[in-house]
């Protein structure tokens, strides 16, 4: 039994997702680069590099080639400050002060415009992707039932139906040898 003292609980992996940390980013990463941070904010890297010197709530860390890597939080935090010093005018002095008597009574800056049409281009450019793999792809995938074309190819719209009754001479009927024939389109040139 000193085993027993000496085991710990396994905790389930928390993942990071936008009602744990409030932030929307359109992916789960856990740490991003300072060229990815500089975009979500909206701000140049260099801003970023003197609000780490102004703030001791921001310290990210560093990578094994020593490149600034932010958490998830950090990247809350910067938010927190642009909303501080860009939207609500505090300085840099009266911000650090509100970060560090409420921190959660601040907002949230949304990220920048800039970074927002990114991820929306990227989720597009993926369903598109998609569609583009259904179209093409040489083996019938059960998604495909809901494809128009083939909806019209199964029911036969479009197409003349094909008779079953018989002339009166008991031949087959004339229409019968024109079952997918499609209609006459009317001729765009004109006659002289």
């Amino acid at each position: 039994m000193a085993d027993a003292g000496k085991r710990r609980r396994r905790v389930a992996p928390r993942s990071p997702t936008t009602e744990s940390d409030g932030l929307d980013l359109g992916s789960d990463k856990l740490y991003f680069k300072i060229g990815e941070v500089a975009e979500i904010v909206g701000v140049p890297a260099y801003v970023l590099r003197y609000w780490e010197s102004e703030f001791p709530a921001i310290r990210p860390q560093k990578s094994r080639t020593q490149q600034r890597v932010y958490r998830r939080r950090d990247v809350a935090t910067l938010l927190k400050i642009k909303h501080l010093l860009y939207e609500q005018r505090f300085t840099i002095a009266g911000a650090r002060v509100q970060l560090k008597e409420s921190p959660e009574s601040v907002a949230v800056a949304k990220p920048s415009q800039t970074f927002l049409a990114q991820q929306s281009l990227q989720r597009a450019l993926a369903l598109l992707a998609e569609l583009r793999a259904l179209v093409h792809a040489e083996e019938p995938i059960e998604r495909a039932a809901a494809d128009p074309s083939r909806y019209v190819g199964q029911r036969g719209l479009g197409t003349r139906p094909r008779r079953t009754s018989r002339d009166s001479d008991g031949g087959p009927a004339a229409d019968d040898a024109v079952e997918r024939t499609p209609p006459a389109r009317a001729s765009t040139s004109r006659a002289t």
